[in-house]
């Protein structure tokens, strides 16, 4: 992942335009049911999803600010990572998953992110329970297993917002198979749809998009109260009690140094390119002068990202960053 999916930890939101397309493709029981979002940012996608209806929400967000915002729109949220929360399985009548999209090392192979949170949390939804999984095209070619065998009545669309198309999203809608279902699936059907997952990310400008639906095609089955179980660390304790430690102390020395002042005069008068390195470097903040000759300096340098977009053969937009301080 390039640095910027980084720094958001793979976080790209889905656009709330999409949501409620999303929305409309559900239709929900009017008694309670329990939904989770493994993975749920702000939760603003996830609230336009389940909005104003009987659900029971549960999340799950491994950055601090965003699970904050997501707290408020939830019954239950866990901050941590998703691959560290366990559930009992056919829990929940609706699972919405817009994972990191990322690789993650294992210790035999490297898989992509969002086949290993597919893995880890489709066991949750129950016999009938919804599927709403938002990836880029190209790599619902990971998820054409467990697509394949566990789901049925699967809907690929392509997403038209400019930020997903940006990122050439779909959204993969299915419901779980029943046990008995998957034991009479044959091998030779199983191949056939995954051959099929696999030419996702070829076929995208082909794919139906993602529109209003004039009616829902997936009902949302009931399900009771659901039970997560984050077997770590609690993160937020952590990071509250970290700063009392005395091995923070002693390292803060060393990760957090005082900058140094630097006084006295040149030897040498400075030109404007040693003046321009040193007030970048952020050596001539400060007060100077006095009366009418009373400056204050700030310096910071700021790097400026420029981004090219191209677009090879087999349709894959790829994105080049280049940047200068």
């Amino acid at each position: 992942m390039r640095i910027q999916g980084k720094l958001r930890l793979g976080y790209f939101p889905l656009p709330l335009t999409e949501a409620r397309r999303i929305r409309a493709c559900l239709r929900y029981p009017a008694s309670r049911f329990s939904a989770i979002d493994p993975c749920i940012g702000d939760g603003a996608a996830f609230l336009t999803i389940t909005g104003e209806t009987c659900a029971r929400r549960y999340g799950i967000e491994l950055d601090a600010y965003r699970a904050e915002q997501a707290a408020s729109v939830v019954d239950e949220l866990i901050h941590g990572n998703c691959l560290d929360v366990h559930c009992p399985v056919e829990s929940y009548g609706l699972a919405f998953l817009n994972p990191p999209y990322d690789w993650t090392t294992g210790e035999t192979r490297s898989e992509r992110t969002e086949r290993v949170f597919l893995a880890h949390t489709y066991r949750w939804l129950k016999t009938g329970g919804v599927l709403v999984l938002v990836v880029p095209a190209v790599h619902v070619r990971e998820c054409g297993e467990i697509l394949a065998s566990q789901f049925k009545a699967t809907r690929i669309f392509r997403l038209t917002d400019p930020e997903s198309v940006r990122y050439r999203q779909v959204v993969v809608l299915a419901t779980r198979r029943s046990r008995r279902e998957r034991e009479q699936l044959r091998d030779d059907d199983i191949v056939a749809r995954r051959a099929q997952f696999a030419n996702i990310g070829g076929n995208y400008a082909q794919l139906t998009p993602l529109c209003d639906a004039s009616t829902p095609l997936y009902t949302v089955p009931e399900s009771g109260p659901a039970k997560l179980e984050y077997r770590l660390l609690p993160l937020d304790e952590i990071e509250d009690l970290l700063p009392r430690s005395s091995a923070y102390r002693q390292a803060a020395r060393i990760l957090f140094p005082q900058p140094v002042a630097v006084k006295g005069r040149p030897l040498t008068p400075l030109h404007g390119g040693h003046v321009a390195l040193c007030a970048v470097s952020g050596m001539l903040n400060g007060v100077f002068g006095s009366g009418k000759d009373l400056h204050v300096a700030a310096w910071q340098a700021v790097k400026a990202v420029t981004v090219s977009t191209e677009e090879t053969e087999d349709g894959t937009i790829v994105q080049t960053e280049a940047g200068i301080s």
